[in-house]
């Protein structure tokens, strides 16, 4: 499983002009679901982002989780991020799950991003979305689960 986050002032997505999830100052996530990927990868991955500490305490010192700072999740499915482009000119999907793998775990993702005391927003799996973001910061990362 792999994860892009943004800490962000501002996220929100939408489906042909209609917003379908926004948050305010908080992080969006950018999830990609790997062939193999098991529910441990998911709560490894769900645990890491819910105590990362990447927002700034009164001192300015990164020191604080967004559970922290009562943020907000706006969670993307994003397949893509397992695209190969290392041989020719059109990048190779092979390595992300399946739909019909990925989407349920993608879900239990979000729910497991929630049982954790996260207000958490989506994007539509499988939707041509227009993500916007304000990046506060700028702050982004790249998180694996352990077994990537």
């Amino acid at each position: 499983m792999r994860v892009v986050l943004q800490r962000v002032k501002h996220a929100k997505v939408e489906i042909d002009g209609k917003t379908v999830g926004q948050v305010g100052h908080g992080l969006l996530l950018l999830v990609g679901i790997k062939t193999g990927d098991t529910e441990e990868d998911l709560q490894y991955v769900a645990d890491k982002l819910s105590g990362l500490r990447i927002f700034e305490d009164d001192g300015g010192k990164m020191n604080r989780s967004v559970r922290d700072v009562e943020g907000a999740i706006l969670s993307v499915s994003q397949f893509t991020l397992y695209g190969d482009a290392t041989k020719g000119r059109r990048p190779s999907f092979i390595e992300a799950a399946r739909p019909e793998i990925a989407e349920p775990y993608y879900e239990a993702f979000n729910d497991k991003l929630r049982a954790n005391g996260l207000h958490v927003e989506t994007g539509v799996f499988g939707a041509d979305m227009a993500v916007s973001l304000v990046n506060d910061g700028p702050v982004t990362l790249i998180i694996e689960s352990k077994n990537h």
